[in-house]
């Protein structure tokens, strides 16, 4: 029986490794993903500047935006250059086309933009995903290397044939 116990399926040779012993198979169970949904996405709700102007608004926030009903409550807005402005305007936005940011200064006003408030997972920021990634594949050796190394070069990986063939590993030994 060589260990595999007797008769079945799982006492033969050749058997794959997903086989599930004549259930319909996982990779068939399943629906065919088309794509996926980007947890990260920002979304915008797009002012042009011809409804801008239109509004006569000197300083354009989205809170100005919302009591004239241009926009929905808690979204962020972007700035879109269809139109022309007349007029100097001070603009307060989450975001702003080149071309909205060109016709907005030509016309003497200014622009500001402000923080993005995201609702749902918030993009993660660069240096915490260096630092799990560090976190993850090394331990830190205190003391290690001097002040102008790379911090990247200072650290003990795991593997210790990358890590003694690096060149300031021999420095440290």
């Amino acid at each position: 029986t060589a260990g595999r116990g007797t008769k079945g399926t799982k006492a033969r040779s050749k058997v794959p490794v997903w086989y599930e012993g004549g259930q319909l198979p996982l990779q068939r169970r399943l629906p065919k993903m088309k794509g996926f949904k980007n947890p990260f996405r920002v979304e915008y709700q797009a002012v042009n500047l011809d409804t801008i102007s239109e509004t006569g608004l000197d300083e354009v926030t989205p809170e100005a935006l919302y009591e004239r009903g241009l926009i929905s409550k808690g979204v962020m807005i972007k700035i879109l250059g269809r139109g022309e402005l007349s007029r100097a305007v001070h603009v307060k936005a989450h975001a702003v086309s080149a071309t909205a940011e060109a016709a907005i200064s030509a016309a003497g006003g200014t622009v500001e933009i402000l923080p993005l408030n995201f609702k749902g997972p918030r993009p993660p920021h660069e240096s915490i995903n260096e630092v799990r990634r560090v976190r993850k594949h090394a331990k830190h050796i205190p003391g290690a290397g001097s002040s102008n190394e790379d911090p990247l070069h200072c650290i003990y990986p795991r593997r210790l044939s990358t890590w003694f063939s690096s060149p300031c590993a021999w420095n440290r030994l």
